[in-house]
Formats: C-alpha cells, structure tokens, sequence
C-alpha cells in the first residue's frame, strides 16, 4: 500500500518520523519537511501500534538531500536495498545536523539532560572522499554462484557487488590484488577483510601500488574464519598526544572501523582524563570494556606519572591481544581481566577500588543501570562514556545523572560512520560535591 507523507522530525534508527490518520510512520530515507510517498512495509493491520515504510517518490524534497552516491544503498525504488548506507540520500552537512538532533534529542528526552545541539566532529580528508572510503574492515556473503554479494532488504535475494564504496582505499587495494571480486568462494561462507589504515602515507590521494607497499603483509581474508590470505593478527598503529601506540588486533575480531576512529577518540578520551585529573602525579584509572586496549596503552602511560589501571573486557582473545600489547610496551600497571564487567567488579583488589576516573566504551546495548551503580559506589570523580547508541547513552545517562549524583560536564560526538545513521558520542560525567 503507498501512501502520501508529510516527514515531520528525525527518529533513531535512520528513520524520520510521519503520520498517517493519526498513527505514526517510521519512513526509511526520508527527510524532515519533505512530502513524500511511502511503500509501506507488510504487515500494516489497522491495530498495529505504529507503521514502517520506505520513500518511493519524492514529491517535496528537503535542502540536505542528494543523489545516492551508491545506489545500490539506496531506497529500494531506486534499485537499492542493500543496506549498510541508509543516509546515503542525506548531504554530508545534513548527516551531521541528522546526528546531532539524535542525540540532543535523546538525551533530553531518556537522559533528561538539556543541552545545547551536541556538536558532530568529522574526521580528516571524509569530506575530500565524499563520506566514502573509510571502512577499514568488511564482511560478504557469497551467492549461489560463489560471488562476494549483500542481502536486499525485505527479501532473501544477494546482490553481487564488486566494490564497496565505504571500504578504504587500501581495503579495495588489497581486494583488487586478492581478486575478491572475481568471486570463486563456497556459496554461502563468510567473506571477510580486515586491512588496518597504513600511517605515515597519504592514502586519500596514493595510488594503489603505493598503497599495497605501504599494507604489506598487514591485511587479512578470512573466509568463514579461517584465514586465506594476510596475517591472522593485524597491526594498528595508533599516535595520542605525540606518542605512537602499536596493537596486535584479533582480524576477526572488534576494532574501531573507522581509518580514523582510533586517534580521534584516544586523543579525546586522554585529553579527558588529563583535565580531570587536573595535573595529578597519580591516578587510579577503569578501562571497562576495554578491548584490545585502545585506551588503556596510552592512558596507562599518558594520564598521569604514577597511574595504576584495572581493565575490563569479555572477550578472551581482546584481552590476551592487549595482555600482549601491554607487554610489548613494557607496561606493567594494569591489571588486564576477562570476565562479564558486571561481575568482575565485584571482585576488585583494594588497591584499585576506587577510582580517580572510569573510561567505559560499552556494546550498543549500554553498560545497563547495574554497572552505572557500581561505578557510583567506587566514588570515581569523573566518568568517560563512549558510545556508539545514543539511546542507550541517554538510558544510562539518567542513571548516572538523574540517581547517583553525576552531572554531565562535556559531549561531543564523531561521525565514525559516515553515510549511515551511527555516531560515536563522548561524554564525561562529574560527581557532584557532597554526592
């Protein structure tokens, strides 16, 4: 059934919010203020609480759309459905408006924190690529006849592709020398490539030759898990405030996937703690749900001259990579868990108990208030909470905040992931005097 839909505001989820006879309607790439014809999604019973659709037509086009500049990503009218870029219809400049009402809007609403419109930073060179390029791993599936392809949407049929406009340049490099895109793969295994962003080369503007050189043997393919080609453990290379920080990451495994990802939020993240710490000569730090270490290297070394470090993470392979990676940095204050951070924190050694500050960069679904809690009872002064949901940041906002006597001093976001409706947001939370 197609209707006709006046777009009123943003929702979550890359959708924009309508209404149709009075009920709502989530509509897939729309815009605010436009009027639009909508395909509604099946079932839309005349009990069911809200509606979905997905632009057909344009009748009324907002300022901030565009022509997808991959079509395929597009709506499914247009030949797309792919998914991966639902703000593919969006102008950069709008992305970063989209994002920002997002979380401003969250966060009053579930947070129930006013604040100004949370500024959105962009990384270097996004603009120059056209929000393209920047994907440092991705995954396939191969078709029925062996060839790298992504689901449509609504449906079961793959689509064969032979690039991916998001992956980075010395991703689709690497690709081409593999010869992904020829195809030859099980139908039905996993496709996977993990190819960490070379520094110390201008990989915007390098041609490819240059670019596999400076990849090396730094790269991997995985099919359904098992490595093809490249390394089983990757390198990154991270610089924070002057120093550079190497990592061994799982290439299977969880990194910032954005080529620029991890020096934005390390930086910030460092600076963070350096400003709460306000020039202590010690410290004692949480990095919860800490990965492969990201921020624990530099913050164990950068915080303060004397800091002590519990890290937190659940995955085991995370852990012993940043075991690993401590080791190599010749770092022996932190004490590096595994384990559920809920549980873990149950059993914490008195030394470190109680914190001067906790870094947390939880899954989507949020530290959760259980967690929030027990951060409040360890009597950190300060709070750093990463996140990739800002509805799950503005939940345990309300917790921290509303309950436990945090307030919210700094946010900022990042727009990690370009052309697609997440952002990275930053915030530190401080303990109110007397609290």
């Amino acid at each position: 059934m197609q209707v006709e839909v006046r777009i009123e505001r943003y929702a979550d989820q890359g959708r924009c919010v309508g209404h149709i006879d009075g009920r709502v309607v989530f509509v897939r790439f729309a815009l605010p203020g436009e009027l639009v014809r909508v395909e509604l999604d099946e079932p839309h019973d005349r009990d069911d609480r809200f509606w979905t659709g997905e632009v057909v037509d344009v009748l009324e086009a907002s300022p901030d759309r565009v022509e997808p500049v991959w079509q395929l990503a597009g709506p499914l009218a247009q030949g797309g459905g792919v998914g991966g870029a639902d703000l593919v219809h969006v102008s950069l400049p709008g992305q970063l408006a989209w994002k920002s009402a997002v979380i401003t809007d969250q966060m009053r609403r579930m947070g129930h924190v006013e604040c100004d419109p949370v500024p959105v930073e962009r990384a270097d060179h996004d603009v120059e690529l056209g929000g393209l390029n920047w994907r440092t791993r991705i995954e396939m599936i191969a078709d029925e006849h062996g060839l790298p392809s992504m689901r449509r949407r609504g449906s079961h049929v793959r689509v064969p592709i032979d690039t991916m406009p998001l992956a980075s340049r010395a991703l689709l490099a690497v690709a081409d020398e593999e010869h992904i895109w020829d195809g030859g793969f099980e139908p039905g295994s996993q496709i996977r490539l993990s190819v960490p962003e070379p520094r110390g080369i201008d990989t915007t503007h390098a041609d490819s030759q240059a670019l596999l050189k400076a990849v090396g043997n730094n790269y991997a393919v995985l099919v359904d898990g098992e490595l093809r080609s490249g390394s089983k453990h990757v390198r990154e290379s991270v610089t924070v405030a002057g120093g550079t920080f190497d990592y061994r990451v799982d290439a299977n495994g969880f990194w910032q996937v954005h080529r620029m990802a991890p020096v934005m939020l390390a930086n910030h993240v460092v600076d963070l703690v350096r400003q709460t710490l306000d020039g202590r000569k010690q410290a004692v730090l949480w990095d919860l749900y800490s990965g492969s270490g990201l921020f624990t290297l530099p913050l164990s070394m950068l915080a303060a001259e004397r800091t002590r470090m519990l890290s937190i993470e659940g995955g085991r392979t995370a852990v012993r990579n940043a075991q690993y990676n401590l080791r190599h940095c010749r770092i022996s204050s932190v004490d590096a868990r595994v384990g559920d951070v809920r549980r873990t924190l149950q059993h914490v050694p008195s030394d470190l108990a109680h914190p001067d500050v906790v870094v947390l960069d939880p899954p989507r679904a949020g530290a959760k208030a259980a967690v929030c809690r027990q951060i409040a009872e360890s009597g950190a002064k300060a709070v750093i909470y990463i996140a990739c949901d800002p509805t799950s940041l503005a939940r345990d906002t309300a917790t921290l905040v509303g309950e436990l006597g945090y307030r919210l001093t700094d946010i900022r976001a990042y727009d990690i992931y370009p052309m697609t409706h997440h952002v990275e947001t930053v915030c530190l939370m401080s303990r109110v005097e007397g609290k």
